[in-house]
């Protein structure tokens, strides 16, 4: 018996003696060899791998051991400071990245249980197949970290494997065949977003489906087009994560997903689903639903009627969800967000939301409501004694709200977002808004707020964003009512009849960023305060009767700025050239009293507005080369002579050229052929000469041409029948001459104007205009013209068509500026222009000609027919 005991305590012996042989300090001799390996082929030039060296492998970075066998349990090699991030504390460990091969040296970790190597750059090398030979594997993340090709089936053989993240890698991954997800049977979570799923068809969902432990789904932007509508059994009981965002499904949401039962987190926003909503609303356990931006079917008063006391998000903004809320939606006691933007609610908003004591943010824009703001607070229910003091956004844009705003607005202490613009909203500003001191932004553009605003205003520390434009505010507004708002960046108070006065030494307590003063009756010198705000982006002072001069201290702020408007004001005299301004930036000052040459811009601009000014001299030769990505030009309605440059035809970013009523000479240059963009080119009143150039007829884009009141000779080019998109043609006052060609009615459908009174045209009418169904002014006066009217029955439709809506014909409509069409019309031998209305003018004139023969009779019925001038 004691030999028996002895020998077994003798094996005991030689048994520890061969483990610690293969052990060295704690880390087994094979494994650590095998870890050597696997790093010989990566790259790692930040040294992130610099402790692999020595004997003790547990300890070297990235690596945990069992405690009791020394094996390598844990390889975490995810790059502590990926590349996503861009803040400028992360920029100097851009490098951390490793890349290279994986070795399958790997292998010999036999009780390896845990793999990451997310977030680093192998440069689209391909998952390894032997990654399915590690079956001990419990967590695998590989998430971001530059792998391509096909998902290996291999993975199917991971059947311990609980956490699988294969998420935004770049180049994608694709998968072809999903019968080895099926295999995966202890996933519990599952990342596939961005990964390429459109050839894995709706059976990728009957293979999830066999997995009973799966909780979390994610499947976001995969290019997935195909969801199983019917499952034979509902395996998923465990789910309590979905996310199938940004796909295009084009189906209905299928009606197994309200049998998910655990479901806690479900997310089908963008997902292109249709049609109605299956009962998920009615799923006890769900926190957040995400379905905006689908083309959804239901009525919200249905949706928000089942037991949803967990429910913490409600996502269905632009859904197509339509109806009343329900004054059950007080029972979601829980609710913490709730937005509803861009659908068809209606009605009002129930009081009974005063009950819902933990809503932080309610998002209501862009809806059909109506009615007043209830009293949300006189409801009893909320355990709070102060109901929806939680509150933190409330928005309500873009919908039909009336009544006034109430006083109980400034008992909502902790909104930071209150956004009710466009809206009917009658009244006074109450002076309650004043206790919010948590506000950064109060919007309350376009309503029918009336009075002056109270000083309250003042109190508002925190505010960033304020704006109270487009309103039928009055009074007068100083320093009190801006004197704490210390934070403010943004700025908008244009139409209103506010007169807004500061003194002379007044400093704001604020640097503003966006400025929107336009129409606010400032002082009549420019406003001094201005030379204290070094952050201005954009600035708008126009429409104010300012007069007097631009101090040159703006000069020096202006560089920073984006977007500059002065226009509609009196200033005078020269503005320092060159003119600092932002690259990029918009500048419109427009309609002032401003004089000396054109003033150039410091860097590269988009908009130049310098019309109705009183500016001389010639536009300079290099103004094409100094500013190549101009979009909108106008230097109208100034002093300018000289030849307009050749060199304009380095813009071919134009879309807008006005260089009209000025004193230009020379020929139109051919160079415009290359603004390939170009919409309008208006270059009429001036003293222009020669023929038009047949390189016009590039500008395939063009709608509007205005070359009337010049000295241009010769015929039509015919290359302009390619500007098949013209709409408007002017060559009226001008010397040119031959017959007027037949393909005006054959080659330009789109014609609106044709205006070629006083030149030098002869022969008859071509019958092809009658071709022109849109025609509304046809201007033939004072040309050589002889025969008959052409009878064409049925010519010139819309002379012939009922009134309809007055559409306003503007072209190139670029932030907020245009060029708006206008023609001038001789009226009882005036000339009269027409701009705002011109889509309901009609008119012919064929007077001053020589024709002869009967008045056609379907002229006569014309509905539209306003001015004929006598033969």
């Amino acid at each position: 018996m004691k030999s028996s005991k002895l020998f077994a305590f003798f094996c005991c012996l030689i048994q520890a003696y061969f483990l610690c042989s293969e052990l060295v300090f704690g880390c087994l001799v094979a494994e650590r060899r095998a870890l050597l390996q696997f790093r010989k082929t990566l790259n790692d030039p930040e040294g992130r791998l610099s402790s692999w060296r020595g004997s003790e492998c547990c300890s070297w970075r990235g690596l945990r051991c069992d405690n009791h066998t020394g094996s390598i349990t844990f390889i975490n090699l995810r790059n502590p400071y990926p590349n996503i991030f861009s803040s400028v504390k992360f920029r100097s460990h851009d490098f951390w990245n490793l890349s290279g091969k994986i070795d399958s040296s790997l292998l010999q970790l036999k009780s390896l249980e845990q793999l990451d190597l997310s977030y680093n750059t192998f440069g689209g090398i391909p998952i390894p197949h032997f990654f399915g030979s590690l079956k001990n594997l419990r967590y695998l993340n590989l998430s971001r970290a530059g792998f391509s090709g096909t998902v290996p089936a291999q993975l199917g053989n991971l059947s311990r494997l609980q956490y699988l993240d294969l998420s935004y890698s770049f180049p994608r991954l694709v998968v072809h065949d999903c019968h080895w997800v099926s295999g995966l049977s202890s996933l519990k979570f599952l990342s596939m977003n961005s990964i390429d799923l459109s050839m894995a068809g709706t059976g990728l969902f009957q293979q999830l489906n066999r997995l009973s432990s799966l909780r979390e789904l994610h499947m976001q932007g995969c290019g997935s087009e195909g969801i199983v509508q019917n499952l034979p059994f509902i395996n998923l009981t465990s789910l309590k994560v979905i996310d199938l965002s940004f796909n295009s499904f084009n189906s209905m949401i299928p009606k197994w997903f309200a049998n998910l039962s655990s479901l806690v987190h479900l997310d089908l926003s963008d997902a292109a689903f249709y049609g109605p909503i299956p009962e998920i609303f009615r799923i006890s356990s769900l926190k957040f639903i995400y379905l905006w931006s689908n083309n959804l079917k239901a009525n919200i008063s249905e949706l928000l009627g089942g037991n949803l006391r967990q429910i913490e998000n409600i996502q269905l903004a632009s859904t197509g969800v339509q109806g009343f809320l329900p004054d059950s939606i007080g029972n979601l006691t829980s609710l913490v967000e709730l937005n509803l933007f861009g659908n068809s609610i209606e009605g009002g908003i129930p009081s009974s939301m005063g009950k819902i004591c933990n809503l932080e943010r309610l998002t209501l824009d862009q809806n059909k409501l109506t009615l007043a703001l209830p009293k949300f607070l006189e409801v009893e229910g909320c355990l709070s004694d102060k109901p929806l003091q939680n509150l933190f956004d409330l928005t309500m844009s873009l919908n039909g709200i009336g009544g006034t705003l109430p006083e109980w607005l400034g008992e909502l202490q902790n909104l930071i977002v209150l956004d009710l613009a466009y809206n009917m909203i009658t009244g006074l500003i109450p002076p309650s808004i004043g206790n919010l001191s948590h506000l950064t932004k109060l919007s309350l553009y376009k309503n029918q707020l009336n009075g002056t605003p109270p000083l309250t205003l003042g109190y508002l520390s925190k505010l960033e964003s304020f704006s109270v434009s487009s309103n039928q505010l009055t009074g007068t507004m100083n320093e009190e009512h801006f004197s704490k708002l210390s934070c403010l960046k943004f700025l908008s108070m244009f139409s209103n009849s506010l007169t807004i006065k500061f003194s002379s030494s007044w400093v704001p307590p604020f640097q503003i960023q966006y400025l929107v003063m336009s129409s606010c009756q400032l002082d009549s010198q420019f406003p001094s305060w201005i030379k204290t705000q070094k952050e201005i982006i954009f600035f708008d002072i126009s429409n104010n009767s300012i007069s007097g001069k631009i101090p040159n201290w703006f000069w020096d702020l202006s560089s920073s700025i984006l977007y500059l408007n002065i226009s509609f004001n009196k200033f005078k005299g020269r503005i320092k050239n060159p003119m600092k301004i932002a690259p990029f930036a918009n500048v419109d000052i427009r309609n002032n009293l401003l004089s000396g040459s054109i003033p150039m811009p410091s860097t590269q601009v988009e908009l130049l507005d310098f019309s109705c000014n009183q500016f001389s001299g010639t536009i300079p030769s290099n103004f094409g080369q100094l500013q190549p990505h101009i979009i909108y030009l106008s230097l109208a309605s100034n002093n300018l002579s000289g030849i307009i440059p050749s060199s304009i035809g380095y813009l071919q970013k134009l879309q807008i050229i006005n260089l009209s009523n000025n004193f230009l000479i020379g020929s139109i240059p051919s160079s415009l052929q290359n603004c390939f963009d170009l919409k309008a080119l208006v270059l009429e009143h001036n003293n222009l000469s020669g023929q038009i150039p047949h390189s016009l007829g590039k500008l395939l884009d063009l709608r509007t041409l205005h070359l009337s009141d010049n000295d241009l000779s010769g015929p039509i080019p015919q290359s302009l029948q390619n500007c098949t998109n013209l709409e408007t043609l002017d060559l009226g006052n001008n010397n040119l001459n031959d017959s007027i060609p037949a393909w005006l009615g054959e080659r330009l459908p789109a014609l609106r104007i044709l205006r070629l009174r006083s030149n030098k045209f002869t022969g008859q009418i071509p019958f092809q205009l009658s071709n022109l169904k849109s025609l509304q002014v046809l201007d033939l006066a004072n040309n050589h013209l002889f025969g008959s009217i052409p009878r064409i029955s049925g010519a010139f439709n819309a002379l012939n068509s009922p009134w309809i809506v007055n559409t306003y014909l503007r072209y190139g409509h670029y932030i907020g500026t245009y060029y708006e069409e206008n023609i001038s019309i001789d009226v009882n031998k005036k000339q009269q222009i027409y701009t705002k209305t011109l889509s309901l003018v009609a008119s012919i004139d064929l007077s001053g000609n020589e024709l002869s023969g009967e008045f056609p009779k379907n002229f006569g019925r014309s509905l539209r027919l306003d001015f004929f001038g006598p033969f």
